[in-house]
């Protein structure tokens, strides 16, 4: 399969840019976007065909969760379970931006997206592209970090395009994308923990959850 490259203004993307790529996704097919935090790959988490394409793409464990991109809180509330109060404290505070949530997953995530975890990773971003496809959508979309699984998140289209030609079927370049990456944070347990940190620092959320 050939990769098709499409230019896209980060800041003010042209509706037939974003229309393109949301057909793409549903038609159960893998597209790399810029977003406020390097390039992602964007999938429909609905299609288990479209799910096996990304952990195909990404050369991923299939008992790796591959994170979900929401619009909102609202969003985030249908497709997690129990969400406790840290949850709310930290979203109101670093949504959307860098933050990714590691929450119990709802019925309604496809066990593969959770790597069968039942856990289920979210963000709502500060990416124009990709808050557009989600609301062109309707619904949550795939967004994993674009790179093969082991080497560093790339950071250009032109960059993605070369690496992963042939593992998908668009990229949108918006050019560079230098933001230091997604913090993610794990608060299913009754203690929470950083697994990765990025932009926000672990200082920045145990400020936040003092006393939580």
């Amino acid at each position: 399969m050939a990769t098709d490259l499409i230019q896209v203004d980060v800041e003010n993307p042209y509706p037939g840019a974003i229309e393109r790529a949301v057909e793409e996704v549903a038609r159960g097919r893998v597209v790399g976007v810029p977003t406020d935090a390097l390039y992602t790959l964007v999938a429909d988490p609905l299609n288990l065909k479209a799910v096996g394409r990304v952990f195909a793409a990404k050369g991923r464990e299939t008992e790796r969760a591959l994170p979900l991109a929401v619009s909102d809180v609202m969003m985030a509330e249908e497709l997690g379970k129990e969400l406790s109060s840290r949850f709310y404290i930290l979203a109101r505070h670093f949504w959307p931006g860098p933050l990714t949530m590691i929450v119990p997953a709802s019925a309604k995530v496809p066990l593969k997206v959770t790597g069968n975890t039942g856990r289920l990773a979210m963000r709502h971003t500060n990416s124009n592209v990709l808050n557009a496809m989600i609301e062109k959508t309707g619904h949550a979309l795939i967004a994993t970090s674009a790179n093969i699984s082991g080497q560093p998140t790339i950071s250009s289209g032109i960059e993605l395009f070369a690496a992963m030609d042939g593992r998908l079927d668009l990229v949108l370049d918006g050019g560079l994308c230098m933001g230091a990456g997604s913090t993610t944070v794990d608060i299913t347990e009754p203690y929470w923990r950083v697994i990765k940190e990025g932009a926000i620092s672990e200082r920045e959320i145990a400020e936040r959850l003092q006393g939580t």
